[in-house]
């Protein structure tokens, strides 16, 4: 921590280019009529997904945790309410702290109910190009980027093209071999059995596929395999191979935004959350706490939608041009 460090480490100009970002969010949301809503930050709940952690809390000596996204208590919203709602709101995460990582982190998410995939994408890709277009601003001297580019590509074509395999169809030894291939460095611990695939794609995504997106644009990267589905459904591609209808948004290799066409059977999901935990075990992690009442929501019945969620941090960076994420935080952790 920081000795006697009053001061913010963000400039004058990033801290206004944050409450105009703010301002135009609410302004796009609501000129589509799109309902913002509130949702509790605390939950008895926590996060299976074995690659997040979440924050930990008392409250009458009772353990709670802070919410790592505020996708459950929506959904809960979505599936009584059944309108098109929005949230801006603070996320935490027991993650690594750097350039690009806060463990507190401001959160854009929203669900659009009849929405598919696709149609979500070209959404964000419009806010996006609005929240870029309507930066009149320029920090340090530098001007901010005005017509914002956009690729798509999906994870099959990603990993032909950057890699040499099919996804879809690989093997984790295909990927012990493609990065040997590639000259890629054999990460410690990650072996060649069954439950390595998904740490090889993870592996080869960062070494060998992010590289290549386009350094001073946008690309969504979609139809993930069908073992990284996390809250997606699974359906068909045109290849007729298992895909989860999953999609994320990068700048240059950082990763912005995360989507889904969303899953609504409640038995898949708590089959998913059984199986995160099993990992979560088999990493020396302990078991989240399941989210029994967004189980109850999805039994009730959660509409055919897609949502999204996009870190706000992350993306004024990308707007200001900033290397590091303090320097658009009012107070970042070493500080606060």
């Amino acid at each position: 921590m920081s000795e006697n460090n009053w001061r913010t480490q963000a400039s004058n100009e990033i801290l206004l280019e944050r409450a105009l970002m703010l301002k135009n969010i609410r302004a796009f949301f609501d000129d589509k009529n799109i309902v913002e809503v509130e949702t509790p930050l605390l939950s008895h709940a926590s996060t299976t997904d074995p690659h997040l952690d979440s924050l930990q809390s008392r409250f009458r000596g009772d353990v709670c945790y802070l919410n790592t996204s505020p996708e459950y208590a929506m959904k809960r919203l979505l599936a009584g309410w059944g309108k098109p709602i929005y949230q801006i709101c603070k996320a935490f995460r027991d993650d690594e702290l750097g350039a690009n990582h806060n463990p507190e982190f401001t959160l854009l998410e929203w669900y659009r109910p009849g929405y598919n995939m696709q149609q979500l994408m070209a959404e964000l890709a419009d806010l996006v190009s609005v929240l870029c277009c309507s930066s009149d601003r320029a920090v340090g001297g530098i001007s901010i980027m005005k017509k914002p580019t956009f690729d798509y590509i999906s994870y099959q074509q990603a990993f032909e093209r950057f890699v040499g395999i099919n996804p879809h169809q690989a093997t984790a030894s295909e990927c012990h071999q493609a990065a040997l291939t590639n000259n890629v460095e054999i990460p410690q611990g990650l072996g060649t059995g069954d439950g390595e695939l998904t740490g090889w794609m993870d592996w080869l995504l960062t070494q060998l596929v992010l590289p290549e997106f386009k350094k001073d644009g946008f690309t969504f990267l979609y139809d993930y395999p069908a073992s990284q589905c996390a809250l997606a459904k699974i359906t068909l591609n045109e290849n007729q191979m298992l895909v989860a209808k999953r999609f994320e948004l990068f700048f240059g290799e950082n990763e912005l935004a995360n989507g889904f066409h969303e899953l609504t059977d409640p038995d898949e999901q708590l089959r998913r959350f059984k199986l995160e935990n099993q990992t979560r075990q088999l990493l020396g992690k302990d078991c989240g706490n399941i989210d029994v009442n967004f189980l109850a929501a999805l039994e009730h019945g959660l509409p055919d939608c897609s949502g999204v969620a996009m870190g706000l941090d992350r993306f004024l960076m990308v707007l200001t041009k900033t290397m590091d994420i303090k320097q658009v935080l009012s107070f970042s952790w070493n500080d606060a």
